[in-house]
């Protein structure tokens, strides 16, 4: 055993409870968002979500073929609909795989240049890009999120760290930190913006709950949580 969290999957009572979660967070917060947004000349918030790789680049790959890539893309996929139903605005940086299909003429950086123009372009943005964890061996699990340089980033990744850890792995003691330089997106966009390695694909047992589907729409819901929760506070700087 790598760890000694036990691993459960989260059915449709877990993820009712966390979408009850995020629905009280816009009933607490709604008076004051309608005020501040009101009163902003600035466009309302726009939540951007980058599902990681894609297309040719899978990203890391798991033991059984699992490609993170389309682990990305699933979870993307189900936080676009949870901001569909609590009126969040959003931009995908992608919705499929049907970019980046020719190995000859891909560029890791041209796409990774290419994300952050379409992040960059969007008034008032906020990123969440979402990806997967792999290391050589099988032991390291649990989620953890990097923030890029500033304030709002740094405030929005320890919020969301710890509600991921909170919500579905209280057993997890690893911390938000800041994002590498070497990561490109996190370092070039210009809004408030977090990358969320969801879990390991390298371990098993947490492999198992990232391709489960009730896991990802936990994961989600958390994400959109998150989201809900850092915006007054934005907005009051």
């Amino acid at each position: 055993m790598f760890y000694t969290v036990k691993v459960r999957k989260i059915g449709d009572a877990a993820l009712a409870v966390l979408l009850i979660a995020a629905a009280f967070l816009i009933v607490r917060t709604a008076a004051q968002l309608h005020a501040v947004e009101t009163a902003a000349i600035r466009e309302p918030s726009c939540l951007v979500i980058d599902a990681g790789h894609g297309g040719i680049d899978g990203g890391a790959i798991a033991a059984n073929g699992a490609k993170e890539s389309d682990i990305n893309l699933a979870i993307a996929l189900k936080l676009e609909k949870l901001a569909e139903l609590v009126g969040v605005r959003t931009v995908m940086t992608r919705t499929d795989d049907s970019r980046r299909t020719d190995i000859l003429s891909y560029s890791e950086h041209e796409d990774l240049v290419h994300r952050t123009q379409i992040i960059n372009a969007v008034p008032n943005a906020v990123l969440i890009s979402i990806h997967q964890n792999c290391y050589p061996t099988s032991q390291p699990w649990g989620a953890q999120v990097l923030y890029a340089v500033g304030t709002d980033s740094r405030r929005l990744g320890q919020m969301t760290h710890e509600n991921l850890v909170s919500a579905l792995q209280p057993e997890n003691r690893r911390l938000a930190e800041p994002a590498s330089s070497g990561l490109y997106i996190t370092s070039n966009v210009t809004c408030p913006a977090i990358l969320v390695e969801c879990g390991f694909i390298s371990n098993d047992l947490e492999l198992e709950r990232l391709t489960d589907d009730s896991y990802q729409s936990s994961l989600a819901a958390v994400l959109m949580a998150s989201y809900l929760q850092y915006i007054p506070m934005r907005n009051h700087i």
